[in-house]
Parts: structure tokens; C-alpha cells; sequence
């Protein structure tokens, strides 16, 4: 059996991982090991922060929405239980935007949650 080496395909393996780390800093944008080693990291923290990102806007939504009920007089906790009771079917994110686009809207939905929260009697 006569001895093989990989010649182009190795080049090729080599240029393909050394084009995903381009732009990293220093040596992992020109070695091969630790650009593989870069690549594999970055895959990580990727997909982790795909998740992430979700926890972070919904709570970036949760924070808009809690300011914007404080400065019209009630609670987070209140106004969204008012909603329930009141059968409005927004999202955190429909209202946060709600809330930073129209807020002659958003006094209205506060009104209405808050006058079924009022309304629902209260848990013993």
C-alpha cells in the first residue's frame, strides 16, 4: 500500500477554519490550532446566548412596562393581573412597545386593568 498524504485537502481543511476565524485578535486568526480551538468557543457561546437573548429582551420588556405603569400610578403585578381579569390578551412585548409608541393607548389599557383587578374579588 504506497503512502498518501493529504496534500489539498489538508490546504483546503486549513483555509475553510482559518476563513470562519477571521477577525479574531491576533493568533487565532492566523494558527490553526487555536483558530479551531476560537471557532469552537465562539459555536459555544452562540448558541448559549441564542437562549439568552430571549431572558434578556423579555426582561427588557418587563422593565418598560413596569415604568410605565409606575407613572400612571400602579404596580407591574397589579397591572398585568388586571389584564387577566379583564380578559386583554397582550404580550410583553406588544404592550412595552405600546407603552413607548402610544401612550394615550396604553392609560387606556392601564384604566381598563386596573378597573377589573379593582372589580375581581379579593383571594382570602
Amino acid at each position: 500500500m504506497p503512502r498518501v498524504r493529504k496534500g489539498s485537502a489538508k490546504t483546503k481543511m486549513r483555509n475553510r477554519i482559518l476563513r470562519k476565524a477571521r477577525g479574531y485578535y491576533g493568533v487565532k486568526s492566523h494558527h490553526l490550532y487555536h483558530a479551531r480551538n476560537a471557532i469552537i468557543r465562539a459555536g459555544v457561546y452562540a448558541f448559549r446566548d441564542r437562549r439568552a437573548r430571549k431572558r434578556d429582551m423579555r426582561s427588557l420588556w418587563i422593565t418598560r412596562i413596569t415604568a410605565a405603569c409606575r407613572m400612571r400610578g400602579t404596580r407591574y403585578s397589579l397591572f398585568m393581573n388586571g389584564l387577566k381579569m379583564a380578559g386583554i390578551t397582550l404580550n410583553r412585548k406588544m404592550l412595552s412597545q405600546v407603552a413607548i409608541e402610544d401612550p394615550k393607548l396604553f392609560d387606556t389599557i392601564v384604566q381598563k386593568a386596573v378597573k377589573a383587578s379593582k372589580a375581581s374579588p379579593a383571594k382570602a
